[in-house]
Protein backbone atom coordinates (compact mmCIF):
# COMPACT_ATOMS: atom_id res chain seq x y z
CA UNK A 1 0.00 0.00 0.00
CA UNK A 2 1.50 3.69 -0.98
CA UNK A 3 2.31 6.35 1.50
CA UNK A 4 -0.37 8.21 -0.33
CA UNK A 5 -3.25 5.02 -0.02
CA UNK A 6 -2.26 4.78 3.64
CA UNK A 7 -2.82 8.60 4.48
CA UNK A 8 -6.10 8.45 2.61
CA UNK A 9 -7.31 5.14 4.70
CA UNK A 10 -6.37 7.12 8.22
CA UNK A 11 -8.04 10.12 6.85
CA UNK A 12 -11.04 8.31 6.33
CA UNK A 13 -11.20 6.63 10.16
CA UNK A 14 -10.85 10.83 11.47
CA UNK A 15 -14.14 12.14 13.00
CA UNK A 16 -14.00 15.98 11.00
CA UNK A 17 -12.80 17.63 13.72
CA UNK A 18 -9.76 15.28 14.44
CA UNK A 19 -9.24 15.21 10.41
CA UNK A 20 -9.48 19.63 10.65
CA UNK A 21 -6.85 19.18 13.85
CA UNK A 22 -4.67 16.92 11.80
CA UNK A 23 -4.70 19.60 8.99
CA UNK A 24 -3.83 22.15 11.70
CA UNK A 25 -1.02 20.77 12.43
CA UNK A 26 0.39 19.75 9.27
CA UNK A 27 0.28 23.22 8.02
CA UNK A 28 1.73 24.27 11.27
CA UNK A 29 4.59 22.62 10.64
CA UNK A 30 5.17 24.13 7.13
CA UNK A 31 5.05 27.44 8.39
CA UNK A 32 8.08 26.60 10.99
CA UNK A 33 9.98 25.20 8.21
CA UNK A 34 9.31 28.09 5.70
CA UNK A 35 10.93 30.03 8.57
CA UNK A 36 13.75 28.17 9.54
CA UNK A 37 14.22 28.35 6.00
CA UNK A 38 13.83 32.29 6.00
CA UNK A 39 16.81 32.66 8.64
CA UNK A 40 18.87 30.18 6.98
CA UNK A 41 18.80 32.82 3.85
CA UNK A 42 17.88 29.58 2.40
CA UNK A 43 17.74 30.02 -1.98
CA UNK A 44 14.69 31.22 -3.74
CA UNK A 45 13.80 27.62 -5.25
CA UNK A 46 13.44 26.08 -1.96
CA UNK A 47 11.27 28.99 -0.47
CA UNK A 48 9.28 28.33 -3.45
CA UNK A 49 8.64 24.92 -3.12
CA UNK A 50 7.57 25.40 0.37
CA UNK A 51 5.61 28.12 -0.15
CA UNK A 52 3.38 26.32 -3.06
CA UNK A 53 2.85 23.39 -0.25
CA UNK A 54 1.68 25.91 1.90
CA UNK A 55 -0.58 27.43 -0.37
CA UNK A 56 -1.85 24.36 -1.80
CA UNK A 57 -2.35 22.63 1.71
CA UNK A 58 -4.64 25.94 2.64
CA UNK A 59 -6.44 26.05 -0.98
CA UNK A 60 -7.56 22.49 -0.16
CA UNK A 61 -8.34 23.03 3.58
CA UNK A 62 -10.21 26.65 3.10
CA UNK A 63 -12.17 24.82 -0.08
CA UNK A 64 -13.20 21.74 2.38
CA UNK A 65 -14.57 23.96 4.69
CA UNK A 66 -16.32 26.08 2.94
CA UNK A 67 -18.30 23.40 1.24
CA UNK A 68 -18.72 20.54 3.76
CA UNK A 69 -17.88 21.76 7.51
CA UNK A 70 -18.79 25.26 7.70
CA UNK A 71 -22.76 24.46 5.94
CA UNK A 72 -23.06 21.32 8.11
CA UNK A 73 -22.27 23.40 10.86
CA UNK A 74 -24.81 26.01 10.37
CA UNK A 75 -27.54 23.99 10.02
CA UNK A 76 -26.87 22.52 13.71
CA UNK A 77 -25.48 25.32 15.80
CA UNK A 78 -27.71 28.32 16.20
CA UNK A 79 -24.69 30.73 16.38
CA UNK A 80 -23.35 31.56 13.10
CA UNK A 81 -21.08 34.87 14.21
CA UNK A 82 -17.84 32.41 14.53
CA UNK A 83 -18.49 30.82 11.35
CA UNK A 84 -18.79 34.34 9.61
CA UNK A 85 -15.89 35.25 11.42
CA UNK A 86 -13.87 31.91 9.79
CA UNK A 87 -15.30 32.83 6.07
CA UNK A 88 -14.28 36.40 6.21
CA UNK A 89 -10.73 35.11 7.45
CA UNK A 90 -10.76 32.29 4.62
CA UNK A 91 -11.12 35.45 2.30
CA UNK A 92 -7.74 37.19 3.36
CA UNK A 93 -5.73 33.79 3.49
CA UNK A 94 -7.58 33.39 -0.17
CA UNK A 95 -6.04 36.98 -0.68
CA UNK A 96 -2.69 36.29 0.43
CA UNK A 97 -2.65 32.62 -1.23
CA UNK A 98 -3.28 34.72 -4.52
CA UNK A 99 -0.66 36.87 -4.10
CA UNK A 100 2.04 34.96 -2.92
CA UNK A 101 1.60 32.38 -5.75
CA UNK A 102 1.56 35.49 -8.51
CA UNK A 103 4.96 36.89 -7.02
CA UNK A 104 8.31 35.31 -7.07
CA UNK A 105 10.66 34.30 -3.49
CA UNK A 106 13.05 36.98 -5.17
CA UNK A 107 10.65 40.08 -4.87
CA UNK A 108 11.13 41.56 -1.48
CA UNK A 109 7.85 41.10 0.20
CA UNK A 110 7.71 37.39 -0.69
CA UNK A 111 8.51 36.53 2.56
CA UNK A 112 6.56 38.48 4.53
CA UNK A 113 3.40 37.91 2.89
CA UNK A 114 4.63 33.95 3.78
CA UNK A 115 4.63 34.88 7.16
CA UNK A 116 1.87 37.22 7.23
CA UNK A 117 -0.29 34.08 5.74
CA UNK A 118 1.46 31.91 8.56
CA UNK A 119 -0.11 34.83 11.27
CA UNK A 120 -3.74 34.49 9.80
CA UNK A 121 -3.73 31.26 9.57
CA UNK A 122 -2.43 30.83 13.07
CA UNK A 123 -5.27 33.32 14.45
CA UNK A 124 -7.63 31.33 12.34
CA UNK A 125 -6.57 28.08 13.79
CA UNK A 126 -6.53 28.89 17.75
CA UNK A 127 -10.18 30.02 16.82
CA UNK A 128 -11.55 27.18 15.61
CA UNK A 129 -9.68 24.53 18.13
CA UNK A 130 -10.71 26.92 20.69
CA UNK A 131 -14.24 27.64 20.43
CA UNK A 132 -15.93 26.26 16.82
CA UNK A 133 -14.66 22.91 17.08
CA UNK A 134 -15.79 22.16 21.01
CA UNK A 135 -19.35 23.61 19.72
CA UNK A 136 -19.20 21.29 16.68
CA UNK A 137 -18.81 18.12 19.18
CA UNK A 138 -21.51 19.22 21.16
CA UNK A 139 -23.92 19.74 18.22
CA UNK A 140 -25.82 16.93 16.93
CA UNK A 141 -23.47 16.32 13.65
CA UNK A 142 -22.50 12.89 12.72
CA UNK A 143 -18.67 13.79 12.53
CA UNK A 144 -17.34 10.28 11.34
CA UNK A 145 -19.67 10.89 8.53
CA UNK A 146 -18.74 14.49 8.04
CA UNK A 147 -15.18 13.33 8.58
CA UNK A 148 -15.34 10.43 5.67
CA UNK A 149 -16.69 13.34 3.17
CA UNK A 150 -14.11 15.43 4.26
CA UNK A 151 -11.62 12.95 3.25
CA UNK A 152 -12.92 12.14 0.55
CA UNK A 153 -13.00 15.41 -1.22
CA UNK A 154 -9.82 16.50 0.41
CA UNK A 155 -8.53 13.44 -1.64
CA UNK A 156 -10.14 14.81 -4.99
CA UNK A 157 -9.22 18.49 -4.57
CA UNK A 158 -5.66 16.51 -4.09
CA UNK A 159 -5.66 14.78 -7.39
CA UNK A 160 -7.31 17.67 -8.94
CA UNK A 161 -4.26 19.90 -7.99
CA UNK A 162 -1.42 17.20 -8.48
CA UNK A 163 -3.37 16.80 -12.28
CA UNK A 164 -3.13 20.56 -12.75
CA UNK A 165 0.44 20.84 -12.15
CA UNK A 166 1.60 17.60 -13.97
CA UNK A 167 -0.54 19.38 -16.91
CA UNK A 168 1.00 22.71 -16.47
CA UNK A 169 4.68 21.32 -16.25
CA UNK A 170 3.79 19.15 -19.00
CA UNK A 171 2.87 22.58 -20.99
CA UNK A 172 5.64 24.44 -19.82
CA UNK A 173 7.97 21.54 -20.80
CA UNK A 174 6.25 21.56 -24.31
CA UNK A 175 6.46 25.40 -24.84
CA UNK A 176 10.10 25.22 -23.86
CA UNK A 177 10.87 22.34 -26.42
CA UNK A 178 9.07 23.92 -28.67
CA UNK A 179 11.38 27.41 -28.61
CA UNK A 180 14.00 25.64 -28.51
CA UNK A 181 13.06 23.78 -31.80
CA UNK A 182 12.34 26.89 -33.48
CA UNK A 183 15.03 29.02 -32.63
CA UNK A 184 17.25 25.84 -34.09
CA UNK A 185 15.25 25.90 -36.98
CA UNK A 186 16.23 29.95 -37.99
CA UNK A 187 19.77 29.25 -36.71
Amino acid sequence: MTNAKKSENADCEMDAIDLLTSDHHEVETFFKKYKKLTHKDADSEQRLELAGKICQALSVYAQIEEEIFYPTLRKALEEGDLLDEAEVEHATVKSLIEQTMASSPDEPLYDAKVMVLGEYVDHHVKEEEGQLFKKARKAKVDLDKLGMNIATRKSELMEEQNTDKKSKHASNASSASHKKSSSEART
